[in-house]
This record gives C-alpha cells, sequence and structure tokens, in this order.
C-alpha cells in the first residue's frame, strides 16, 4: 500500500499538526501531510520518559520531509496521578500530552490533530488512546485502514529512515506499576538499553527496572541467545549505574512486559 490514500486524507487542510514520536508511524503521518498541506507543521513532545533516540529521529524525519517541525518541552513527573504510576498511568500521560497539543495548535493556527495510531493499535483497551481523543486528535492512517505492515511498506516506498526503526516506547513502560517514576529511573533505564544495543545487534531491546538495584532484559526471542552471550561483558557496566542483579527473560520481549511476572 502507498502513502496516497493517506495523502488524500488530507485534501483540503490548510496546516495539519502532527503530533510526531520519532517512530515510522506518525513519519509516514508527517510525510503524507506535508505533501497535501506544505504548511503543515511536526510537533514533538520532549518528556522526561522520551528516549533521546527519538528526539533525534523525529529531527532527523522532519529534515528529510522538509516540514516545519517545533518542540514542546515538559516535566509529566510533576504529575502525581502520572507519577505515581498506577495502571492509568498512559490516560494522564496523554491527557496532558492533548492538552498540550491543543495549546500548541492555537498558537500555530492548525486546523486538525493528528497522530501515528495506527489499525493495529485500534482493537486493545488503550486509556491513552481514549484521552488522545477526548482531546480532539484523530488518526489518519487507523481512518484509512493501514496497519502497521502497510505503514512500513509505505514509508520504504517514501524513502523515510524512519521506514526501519524497531517499535519503542516510553522509558516509564520499564516500571512495573506501583513503582513510582522518577527521572533517576528513567534515565538508569535508558543507559542500560543504549549499552545492551551497542554490545548486540539487537534493535528491540527492553530494561525492565524492576528494584533499586535489579533489573530484568527482554529481547526478541530468537535474541535471547545473542544477549545471554554477550552478557559477560554488559554485566560490568549495568552494575556501574546501580544494577547489580540483572536477569534475562528467556520467554522473549513482552509489550507491557514491566508487569509480566
Amino acid at each position: 500500500m502507498t502513502a496516497d490514500a493517506l495523502v488524500s486524507w488530507f485534501e483540503g487542510r490548510a496546516r495539519p499538526l502532527v503530533a510526531l514520536s520519532g517512530g515510522v508511524d506518525s513519519a509516514l503521518v508527517a510525510y503524507a501531510a506535508h505533501r497535501a498541506a506544505p504548511r503543515a507543521v511536526a510537533v514533538t513532545a520532549d518528556y522526561q520518559a522520551l528516549p533521546r533516540e527519538d528526539l533525534e529521529a523525529a529531527r532527523r524525519t522532519c529534515a528529510e520531509i522538509g516540514i516545519e517541525h517545533e518542540v514542546i518541552a515538559y516535566d509529566e513527573l510533576l504529575n502525581e496521578s502520572y507519577s505515581a504510576n498506577a495502571p492509568d498511568r498512559c490516560f494522564h500521560c496523554r491527557t496532558e500530552l492533548g492538552g498540550r497539543l491543543r495549546e500548541a495548535a492555537a498558537r500555530l493556527r492548525a486546523d486538525v490533530i493528528v497522530d501515528g495510531t495506527h489499525l493495529g493499535d485500534m482493537g486493545d483497551h488503550r486509556p491513552g488512546l481514549e484521552a488522545m481523543r477526548a482531546a480532539g486528535v484523530r488518526s489518519p492512517l487507523a481512518e484509512v485502514g493501514m496497519a502497521k505492515g502497510a505503514v512500513r511498506e509505505a514509508a520504504r516506498a517514501a524513502g523515510l529512515s524512519a521506514s526501519e526503526r524497531p517499535a519503542n516506547s516510553c522509558l516509564a513502560s520499564r516500571i512495573p506499576w506501583g513503582r513510582r517514576v522518577t527521572a533517576e529511573r528513567l534515565a538508569r533505564v535508558e543507559v542500560a538499553e543504549r549499552m545492551v544495543r551497542q554490545a548486540t545487534r539487537i534493535g528491540v531491546v527492553r530494561v525492565r527496572d524492576t528494584g533499586e538495584s535489579s533489573a530484568r532484559i527482554e529481547v526478541p526471542r530468537e535474541s535471547v541467545g545473542e544477549l545471554l552471550g554477550a552478557m559477560g561483558s554488559i554485566s560490568d557496566g549495568l552494575r556501574a549505574i546501580g544494577y547489580s542483579e540483572v536477569t534475562v527473560d528467556e520467554r522473549g520481549y513482552s509489550p507491557g512486559g514491566a508487569n509480566r511476572g
């Protein structure tokens, strides 16, 4: 599937605002928005739980497309309902994000706010999506019926470097519910995951922050052997940042795995 249907979705829009995360989904939406409406603008929320590599990827995508880009920075950890890390954490995160996007849209005179939610995201109960809908954010990928595979195919055809980026999620998703989200824990997780990726060829890495000195590493099941073989060199670095007790989950990576027993 090409991006043509997505481009058509934006016809008649003078200035769409694209919530750009740095992943392939919102990158394709930004590409289509810019093709249909040259005055389109991409906005990236730079909050504490956003991996730095995602921010860099968002900037790279905008340079490739030629779309106007704005970064809005804020500290979501100031919201106690979020940092307490109850199972509705994503709702509070996206409620704040939706409000920030609405403010940006009013200031930038945008006529619609869109995100990168695709068809495959719609099946689960996702309170974060509910919060974005309440803020008036629309999802063109889902509305035209594009799922993840079609998104990657269209992004490759468009020449977007984000087309090969592994799926990612915010750093707070590495912290089990009930364990407080802090800036220090988010930073430690990010450094630990970078260490694992640099020591291996594994693209999808999750370091679950399970205790003050403990962590569990998840990678795709087919990469578990490679990770185990590299743990000798990785362990010293992880100990240096406070993870003295590290296990590898041999069941493999699972979305939402921070809360898996």
